[in-house]
């Protein structure tokens, strides 16, 4: 290698990870890899072997913390086989004796210890591209002393740096506080964090702390450790993506919904549904989803709340029968459990809809069990910013259902996702001579001029309708509706 020259980057084996640092780790250099026991660190290390044996390097496992038919088993149960890569097992019975302890590293600060003389010896034997060494917990006690392991440190790091290895540093980081020793040792630092929650499945994420000579993708990105290994959602950065923007206007199928948002909705926009349970948000949303199958376009619809059978009975009753899209493979229709999946790897699943399947037409409903799956509700406003600009950028268009609490009177939000809502459509329910009815209205829209009216919206076996506008009731919109006519409508009396 040329001693200015700039190292070329190589895979790690994570899908997911080689975005996060821009392309993969830097041949020759020496990493750190940390997180408490359970994060996927010898997961990912593996990963790391297996995809270099793939390209046709040589791979050595150093373990002093686990044996290699332990190392076997973790192989197994995600499908791999370790074969071909060199297992190194320091961990014997001799070794593990107390009254060897002290024998194990040489006292003599200018003499290295068994331990690293084992394991140079190792690599020249079997001249590896990749290296993994697991773990440095297990070297910080042998060594007894902060300033041996630090020199043993950096000892490996010299020697493998001379020989053009690869190199993982695994951390279990069970000292007493971080060691920021090792990160001013190793090139590049990778950290993994499992976050567990008081419901649901644990939240695991990772970063990258630094990375010498190049950029990467900064802040958490969340993870799963799944068969076949660890899956890494980046964080979306929306600017990342964008397409020549087309201010066209499509339909929803209903002349009178169109005619209430002035003529549809533009694509690149995103519409936000807002109104109590049962007003007719989920039909709303799946009428423009038709309308855009219809004319042969793809949709991605995730269902949080609601159960996928009965959507889509009730949607084939309103004569917008979904089935014969599904199996053309036009429309994506997914149901999410909020408590399984983490808004990382829902944002990724929602822009492979668009980037990959090439979906014109997204639909989240709805937002407020999405919101049971963030930390907290600044996080919420933050991904949700940047999953619709995301959107928005590629011309997608966008509905989100938000449930509103309450069925009459004063209702509430447990959110306020407004100002990031191109359009607002609310609805509400009115009482009408003993009848409980619909009613719809457009609060803003920022690319077409709407009508201000309050209209009646009607489900029927033809689909959705909108009537006259409900010029003699007031209190719509606030969920107390009162008469003011002087007589009834026609046909209502």
């Amino acid at each position: 290698m040329v001693a200015d020259a700039i190292p070329p980057k190589i895979p790690t084996g994570v899908p997911g990870l080689d975005l996060i640092l821009n392309g993969g780790l830097q041949a020759g250099r020496v990493y750190l890899v940390e997180g408490t026991p359970g994060t996927g660190k010898t997961t990912l290390a593996l990963q790391f072997l297996l995809c270099g044996l793939q390209a046709g390097q040589k791979g050595l496992y150093v373990t002093l913390s686990e044996s290699a038919a332990e190392l076997r088993a973790v192989a197994t149960s995600h499908g791999w086989s370790l074969d071909q890569i060199e297992l190194y097992e320091l961990v014997s019975e001799e070794g593990l004796d107390p009254d060897q302890e002290q024998s194990v590293l040489h006292p003599a600060e200018l003499e290295l210890g068994e331990t690293t003389r084992a394991v140079m010896a190792r690599v020249d034997v079997t001249r590896p591209s990749r290296v993994v060494f697991d773990s440095l917990s297990e070297m910080r006690l042998l060594a007894q002393n902060a300033l041996r392991y630090r020199r043993q440190v950096l000892a490996l790091k010299q020697f493998f740096t001379q020989r053009d290895c690869t190199v993982l540093l695994l951390d279990d980081r069970t000292s007493e506080r971080s060691d920021l020793q090792l990160h001013s040792i190793a090139h590049g630092v990778v950290q993994l964090e499992t976050l567990p929650l008081d419901y649901g499945a644990d939240r695991r994420r990772l970063r990258a702390i630094k990375l010498r000579g190049t950029t990467f993708r900064g802040g958490w990105h969340d993870y799963t450790i799944r068969r076949g290994g660890l899956l890494t959602f980046p964080r979306l950065e929306a600017g990342d993506h964008r397409l020549e923007r087309r201010d066209e206007v499509v339909g929803s199928g209903s002349a009178g919904l169109d005619a209430l948002l002035g003529g549809g909705l533009v694509r690149g926009t995103n519409t936000l549904l807002g109104g109590p349970a049962g007003t007719g948000k989920t039909s709303v949303a799946t009428a423009f989803v038709t309308a855009a199958l219809n004319r042969g376009e793809r949709a991605a619809y995730f269902v949080f709340d609601e159960g996928l059978p009965t959507m889509l009975t009730r949607s084939a009753t309103l004569g917008m029968d979904l089935r014969p899209h599904i199996e053309s493979g036009l429309l994506t229709l997914r149901q999410i459990d909020p408590a399984e999946m983490s808004p990382g790897q829902f944002a990724t699943i929602v822009q492979q809809s668009v980037r990959d399947n090439h979906c014109s037409i997204v639909v989240i409903d709805s937002l407020n069990a999405y919101l049971q799956s963030m930390p907290g509700e600044q996080y919420l406003l933050l991904q949700m910013h940047e999953l619709l600009s995301f959107l928005n950028h590629c011309n997608a268009i966008t509905l989100m259902v938000l449930g509103q609490q309450g069925l009459i009177g004063e209702l509430r939000s447990n959110v306020d996702l407004s100002y990031l809502a191109d359009s607002i459509v609310l609805l509400r329910f009115f009482e009408m001579q003993g009848e409980v009815r619909k009613a719809i209205s457009v609060l803003k829209t920022r690319t077409l001029a709407h009508e201000a009216t309050v209209r009646e919206l009607v489900l029927g076996r033809e689909g959705i309708g909108v009537g006259e506008p409900l010029r003699e009731f007031r209190g719509v919109l606030r969920g107390a509706p009162e008469w003011a006519g002087s007589e009834l409508p026609a046909g209502d009396a």
